[in-house]
């Protein structure tokens, strides 16, 4: 159950209630007694987490960090095997047209 904080328009007397959400606001002010209670809006209470965690990864078992990394490891180095093989591909068609180059400006 929330707790509603009241005005009064009348003698700004502030008051707090512990009420259930179904029930009425409340109309009469206990300090004056005029009818003119307003009920405001407030921030409310913040949240309470209780229990082991509070998000699906802030827990995780060992097993499954080890196996985490493990898959990091491996992804983390194939790309790198993926540019030596292209850069070494590269260079490769680099050596073969250069020499044609070389031979052309000989033979003018």
């Amino acid at each position: 159950m929330p707790t509603y904080e009241y005005t009064c328009d009348n003698c700004r007397h502030c008051l707090e209630r512990f009420q259930s959400i179904k029930a009425k606001p409340l109309r009469v002010c206990p300090k004056c007694g005029k009818s003119r209670l307003r009920r405001l809006i407030g921030a409310g209470a913040g949240v309470i987490f209780k229990g082991s965690g509070f998000y699906h990864t802030d827990y995780r078992s060992d097993s499954y960090k080890k196996a985490e990394k493990k898959e990091k490891d491996s992804t983390a180095t194939k790309p790198a095997e993926k540019k030596t093989k292209t850069e070494a591909k590269a260079k490769q068609t680099e050596k073969q047209t250069k020499p044609k180059a070389a031979d052309d400006k000989k033979s003018a």
